[in-house]
């Protein structure tokens, strides 16, 4: 049950204080009317008659703000009830006009500077560490809501139908086209024939290529084997013959390497020129990677990799979000601090900053300024005329209960005058 509210008791009273009176002055006039209007009761009967009006008429305006006195059908009564909509669009406009004038929070915003007062705030070790607390905190529920299993699914459902709209033939085309401008082609091309004249050069490679060739001619040619073993091992011919491929293949790399116009190079230029239009212009081409992809989508280890690698990271954030240590958080506090300590520094970056709140501050209050009207009016206007009225007349009926009790007060005093001004015109 909601506490009694102490102003009502106050409002209650008042309003006997004030009815007190004016039965206090109907009293002093009837008296002094049984007492025949003499000497000092002509004065206290002139005073309690012009107090009775003055209370009456300041107790009759007071009621009419808020109701019909006596609920007379009065006209201009029960003013603030009847005045709902007009009160409710005028005081939408007042604020409006007077609060969210852009012009005039910019002027306020330019004197508060808010980026200095901002890194002067986050300079302070307890405020980027609380703001640090914070943001760990927010972090703990955002990974609570995406641990739900309808979460984890829609996530899942998502990032899968993107993947399956995803262009991949348009993608690597893109990439390709960046791999071949300004020649980076050719340097890559440069450094894998780096790597196989490096690999061509190993004595183990060149082993290997004779040990092979041996294998080859044993297998092939038995009869020409024995043979040429009765002249000279076929051991040494094969080891021959695998240091002349590996000094060719060597020198044919130099001149590639050596020549920027070499043919080779000028067929790999055309092969990937040619392979880059076909992967963004060929519709067999594209179809054929799409394929390829969605094959890859749709393996059970690929989703069963996703699913997992998304379980690890999330349970990595949460153990380290749970610490009190967090390294995150640690991280969040220190570059907080830095920032702080940078804007101070440096005035060009608080005037950027100033300038960037000025900018969204101006947006927000312009696209505000109507919605925030309609609202106040419309909220207004939807009160209940009871309760507006109540409401209102516990904030100002204590002040307005004064009125009545100067109104009674004035009037006597007036009634005093009149009283005098008779009596000195008679003499």
């Amino acid at each position: 049950m909601a506490p009694a509210d102490p102003r009502r008791a106050q409002l209650r009273r008042l309003k006997l204080y004030a009815l007190a009176m004016l039965l206090a002055m109907l009293a002093g006039f009837v008296l002094s009317h049984l007492n025949g209007e003499h000497g000092a009761w002509a004065w206290v009967g002139a005073f309690c008659e012009a107090a009775m009006v003055g209370a009456l008429a300041d107790w009759f305006a007071v009621v009419a703000l808020f109701r019909r006195p006596l609920n007379l059908p009065i006209p201009h009564t029960a003013i603030i009830p009847r005045s709902k909509a007009r009160i409710a669009d005028s005081l939408a406009l007042f604020v409006r006009d007077h609060f969210l004038e852009p012009e005039a929070l910019l002027v306020k915003l330019r004197v508060f500077d808010p980026a200095t007062r901002l890194g002067h705030w986050l300079a302070q070790p307890p405020q980027a560490r609380m703001l640090a607390g914070m943001a760990r905190g927010w972090a703990l529920q955002a990974l609570d809501l995406l641990d739900e299993s309808a979460v984890r699914r829609a996530i899942q459902g998502f990032v899968v139908e993107q993947l399956r709209q995803w262009n991949a033939a348009a993608t690597a085309g893109d990439l390709l086209g960046l791999l071949t401008a300004d020649d980076r082609h050719q340097r890559v091309l440069d450094e894998g024939l780096t790597r196989i004249a490096g690999w061509l050069d190993s004595e183990t490679v060149r082993q290997r290529a004779s040990a092979l060739i041996v294998r080859y001619i044993r297998k092939e040619w038995p009869k020409l084997a024995s043979t040429v073993d009765w002249v000279k091992p076929i051991d040494e011919i094969g080891d021959s013959l695998a240091g002349r491929m590996a000094r060719a293949g060597l020198d044919e790399l130099q001149a590639i390497l050596s020549e920027p116009g070499h043919p080779l190079r000028q067929d790999y230029a055309r092969w990937l020129g040619g392979y880059l239009q076909r992967l963004r212009e060929d519709p067999a081409l594209a179809a054929r990677v799409d394929a390829l992809k969605q094959q890859l989508i749709d393996h059970p280890a690929v989703q069963d990799y996703v699913q997992g690698l998304w379980q690890r990271i999330h349970q990595q954030l949460r153990d380290d979000l749970s610490r009190e240590d967090s390294v995150l958080a640690a991280h969040l506090e220190r570059n907080l601090g830095k920032l702080g300590a940078s804007i101070g520094r440096d005035p060009a970056l608080r005037d950027a900053l100033n300038q960037h709140m000025l900018a969204g501050a101006e947006r927000l209050t312009t696209r505000l300024r109507s919605g925030v009207t309609t609202h106040i009016a419309q909220t207004l206007k939807a009160w209940d005329e009871r309760k507006l009225v109540e409401q209102l007349e516990l904030s100002v009926g204590r002040d307005l209960q004064y009125i009545r009790f100067n109104g009674t007060l004035v009037g006597g005093l007036i009634g005093l005058l009149l009283h005098a001004l008779t009596v000195w015109l008679r003499f």
